[in-house]
């Protein structure tokens, strides 16, 4: 079985010459030919099989998100695109791969020092793989979005080009450092604006700066501030926005009793999840109310839940925790099984490992439901100075920049667990593969709006159903 172990190196030099030897089996210029294959499943088909075990009455807003755009249905096409790289040749250089990290996946959070940090945020479909899935997503989301930016030709593949450029040159550069050094690599938002934004405008320095402040304003405090009301008893609870956000005493009538009684259960086998001083921190909170929340594009009709906890000594202070619905990855069909028995440690113990720094409360739990049946959740803050890119509003050189960041950041995690000089070699130093990803992200685009359509006229044809534009 596969595992999530960092594998052993051999000498520099051999594992170079390793990293070539693949190129032989796996030319690099292979990775960019994309053909669909003539017994490809229908994508559409692929979509409705997703409905078994999610919430029925979701469904529909799923599709209708999914149908804002071409790049949001890519967002949600995790498990389609999964199926079309399983059948293709494989470099056999095995990374723990994010499984969905297409570009609106990154972004910026709160590392445990209070740094804000830019890394992959995205873990729910995490397993060891090949890593040419990741890049090969990764650089599809770009030419889609640069589509849906209005971006030319020529403009889409500079970017695309530049993310496969920087994840070869800095590949490479780790290739030469310390493991140790490798696992403490970070990219900090100085480190963003010295290493890339020297060429930006300075309207985009500062469109930077707003967002990083706007980023660390985004606290458990200001969640509990928008989402939050007291009660006429004094407590706090949970605002009812459906379809969104949905209290549970809304949801399934519960008491606010009722509630606390079940989110302190819950909390009782997430905690076991923690290491004792992450516990300690815990136990210091004690749960006032919970609901539903909808989230994400694809993730939509998967369970999640908010759980809003108060500190027992100050019940101005407070914290709130997202639990999502973690099942088996799409990339399972196409590998092999996870080697955890829970989902939900599936997606936090990937997420560690290629992660830079990973929240400080992430963990995992099972929640019995409503229904009696028992479903894995992992865990983490729900906002802890999260950041997200503006990607709608980015044009060439912006993209470009991005493009870059992604690219550095993938790299580095990527070789946090693969044989980062094995992996050099295959790269090499020439452009051999950056051209391989621009040449498979133009053709993967045009699948994924031959994708889009088709669920287009599903849902005209009445064969599935998408809630009202306004619902979105």
């Amino acid at each position: 079985m596969t595992t999530t172990s960092t594998p052993p190196e051999s000498t520099p030099s051999r594992a170079r010459e390793d990293g070539r030897a693949v190129r032989k089996r796996v030319p690099r210029s292979t990775l960019g030919a994309w053909e669909p294959a003539p017994d490809r499943a229908d994508p559409v088909a692929t979509l409705t099989a997703q409905a078994v075990g999610r919430v029925p009455e979701l469904l529909p807003l799923r599709y209708r998100r999914m149908l804002a755009s071409p790049f949001a249905f890519y967002r949600g096409a995790a498990a389609i695109m999964a199926g079309d790289l399983a059948p293709r040749p494989r470099t056999g250089l095995q990374v723990q791969l994010a499984g969905d990290a297409h570009l609106a996946n990154f972004g910026g959070f709160a590392a445990a020092d209070r740094t804000l940090i830019f890394d992959l945020n995205d873990f729910d479909e995490t397993l060891p793989g090949p890593f040419e899935w990741d890049v090969q997503r990764l650089a599809a989301s770009f030419e889609v979005a640069g589509q849906n930016n209005g971006l030319s030709a020529s403009q889409r593949a500079m970017v695309v080009g530049q993310v496969a450029a920087t994840y070869r040159q800095a590949v490479r550069e780790f290739a030469g450092w310390p493991r140790l050094s490798v696992w403490y690599a970070r990219v900090g938002a100085d480190d963003i604006l010295d290493r890339w934004a020297g060429d930006l405008p300075a309207s985009r320095v500062q469109a930077f700066h707003r967002a990083i402040d706007k980023g660390r304003r985004r606290t458990s405090a200001k969640a509990l501030s928008r989402y939050c009301e007291h009660a006429p008893d004094g407590r706090l609870r949970v605002i009812s926005r459906p379809p969104d956000v949905v209290p549970l005493r809304d949801l399934f009538g519960l008491s606010a009793d009722e509630v606390r009684r079940a989110a302190n259960d819950v909390v009782e086998t997430y905690r076991e999840s923690l290491a004792d001083d992450r516990r300690a921190l815990l136990s210091t909170f004690e749960p006032v109310d919970a609901a539903r929340k909808v989230v994400g594009v694809g993730s939509v009709g998967m369970r999640c839940f908010i759980a809003v906890f108060v500190d027992a000594e100050d019940h101005d202070d407070g914290l709130v925790l997202q639990l999502k619905e973690a099942t088996a990855s799409v990339l399972e069909a196409a590998t092999e099984p996870s080697r955890y028995g829970h989902h939900g440690q599936r997606v936090v113990e990937g997420q560690r490992l290629m992660q830079a720094s990973s929240d400080l409360l992430l963990g995992w739990t099972t929640v019995r439901g409503i229904d009696g049946v028992e479903r894995e959740f992992y865990v983490r803050q729900m906002w802890d100075w999260k950041t997200s890119p503006d990607i709608d509003g980015m044009d060439h050189q912006g993209l470009g920049v991005y493009a870059a960041m992604c690219g550095w950041t993938l790299a580095r995690a990527h070789c946090r667990t693969g044989d980062r000089r094995v992996l050099a070699g295959y790269l090499g130093s020439g452009r051999s593969f950056d051209r391989a990803m621009q040449e498979f992200a133009a053709s993967y685009a045009d699948q994924n709006q031959r994708d889009y359509d088709a669920l287009r006229r599903a849902v005209a044809d009445g064969r599935v159903e998408a809630a009202d534009p306004e619902d979105r």
